[in-house]
């Protein structure tokens, strides 16, 4: 298989070595800095974990502008047209060290998807960062996003995976890729996780990019989306759906970044910055804040993991939602994202099918309880069963309507699809999405001025400023001049809902 490489690899041309070469220099002198604008807590490299994973090493995949290394793990019973997901570890870290650490290889045997591993070497960078702020490599056609997108060609070509759908995540200056990836190449990515990592375009040098880690710029969500708009000019969409996550005690890449990354993908996806739900998920209550497409799915999302700092949260152990393991450094015992993040994709089978089925008609709302909410539509020929999606996550696959989701919070608004299955259980298309409530009472709203909402427990402060208490979104100056609208839900998880709240 091409995939095998049986001897050193070689640059992809003169040019390239030269312009490595020049960049050895220039990376040897500011190593240090890069590696802490790139999200790098140490200078030195991260001790190597035991060789868990088995991958393969690429030899030539094609053209290698970035002059990066390949590296495959594919998982026993890979069928044709799998899924991919691209995977970018963090400065220090190797793509053996991420793919033993960060779980995904869980998920790729138990769903069979390949996983692509790029990997940065000190030739590019003095601390193996991917060069994210570099304009040479993070361009279109250019330097190491090109080369990624080349890795992408060549397991289309070498395995027979779905070019349609193909996926990326990554960690600190993985992270900061893999924004870049999504913006350059809308076309190509379906979606994407950023961990702990900026919106893209954010630093164009060295020096910028500290100011991006920490302690980060604001800059308008119409100017970060025009970012994204101006890196595939012409491009109309569809745009990526991106997923965030964030440690919210995260000292090198502050928290702040989160919610910049958010306004940057919510704009591009024309969607406004106060989620359509929120919810906690994982054992540490992880903080989930969705924003809905009109269909229903989910466009962007923001994870919070509480208490912990910079890295890769992980949950070690044998549980269907656990994964990775901790000793290494940037890999932190909390939460397996990897498991939430590959359900984000849809890979875990909660993703819709390609059957040719058309989509069902007709879906409408026969009853509500304070904890249940009953649908119906109309049925397909052909159909052997149907996929219910709830708020763009299937739930559940019945045989048919009428069907009746259970365990539903009093007050709360779900929009909810069906697809029909055929015979093999491939889904056709969805149907149009539909807003439904459960009776009961609905969340609460407070409207005042901040130094109210701080007093009263709903709101914090720091710097001068106050930040809602659950999902810190930024409320402005802590004074009496300044008013807004929070909304509590779930119970002690506060979100601005100025004109927006029931």
């Amino acid at each position: 298989m091409f995939m095998r490489e049986t001897r050193p690899r070689r640059a992809s041309s003169a040019g390239a070595r030269g312009r490595r070469g020049q960049r050895r220099g220039r990376t040897a002198a500011v190593a240090a800095a890069v590696a802490v604008a790139a999200g790098a807590v140490l200078v030195t490299p991260a001790p190597a974990a035991r060789a868990a994973v088995s991958l393969e090493k690429a030899g030539d995949f094609g053209p290698n502008p970035g002059a990066l290394n390949m590296y495959v793990y594919r998982p026993a019973g890979l069928p044709r047209n799998a899924a991919v997901v691209v995977a970018l570890h963090g400065c220090t870290q190797s793509a053996q060290v991420y793919a033993d650490n960060s779980g995904l290889s869980t998920f790729a045997d138990r769903y069979h998807f390949l996983l692509v591993f790029p990997e940065t070497t000190p030739a590019n960078n003095g601390n193996r960062c991917f060069n994210f702020f570099e304009p040479g490599d993070n361009r279109r056609g250019q330097g190491e996003a090109a080369s990624i997108r080349q890795m992408v060609a060549a397991v289309a070509a070498g395995y027979g995976t779905d070019p349609a759908r193909v996926y990326v995540t990554g960690l600190s200056a993985g992270g900061a890729m893999t924004a870049v990836l999504l913006a350059a190449y809308p076309d190509v990515f379906r979606a994407g996780a950023v961990v702990a990592g900026i919106p893209y375009d954010c630093a164009g040098t060295v020096a910028a990019a500290y100011t991006c880690m920490n302690p980060g710029v604001d800059r308008t969500p119409a100017v970060w989306a025009d970012s994204v708009r101006n890196a595939h000019p012409g491009y109309g969409g569809p745009w990526p759906r991106v997923a965030v996550w964030h440690g919210d005690r995260d000292t090198t890449v502050v928290p702040a970044n989160a919610d910049e990354l958010r306004d940057q993908w919510t704009a591009v996806h024309g969607l406004g910055q106060v989620p359509d739900r929120t919810s906690t998920i994982g054992p540490d209550g992880t903080r989930r804040e969705q924003y809905l497409a009109a269909d229903g799915s989910v466009a962007v999302e923001v994870d919070r993991v509480p208490s912990i700092g910079h890295g890769t949260p992980v949950d070690p152990g044998t549980g269907p939602q656990q994964c990775g393991a901790t000793g290494t450094a940037h890999f932190i015992r909390s939460v397996c994202s990897s498991y939430w993040i590959t359900g984000f994709f849809g890979l875990d089978g909660s993703g819709p099918g390609a059957g040719d089925l058309p989509a069902p008609g007709g879906l409408s709302l026969t009853g509500a309880t304070d904890t249940s909410l009953t649908l119906a539509w109309n049925g397909v020929g052909g159909a052997a069963s149907y996929a219910v999606y709830r708020d763009g996550v299937r739930i559940a696959t019945p045989g048919g309507p009428p069907f009746t989701d259970t365990g539903l919070s009093p007050g709360s608004t779900h929009t909810y699809s069906v697809a029909a299955r055929d015979g093999a259980g491939a889904e056709g298309a969805r149907s149009a999405g539909i807003s439904a409530s459960t009776t009961g009472v609905s969340p609460r709203c407070w409207t005042a001025d901040n130094y109210q909402q701080v007093r009263a427990g709903r709101a914090t402060t720091d710097g001068g400023h106050a930040y809602a208490k659950g999902s810190h979104q930024d409320m402005g100056l802590y004074n009496t001049f300044t008013t807004h609208t929070l909304k509590e839900s779930p119970a002690g998880y506060f979100v601005l809902a100025d004109g927006a709240c029931p």
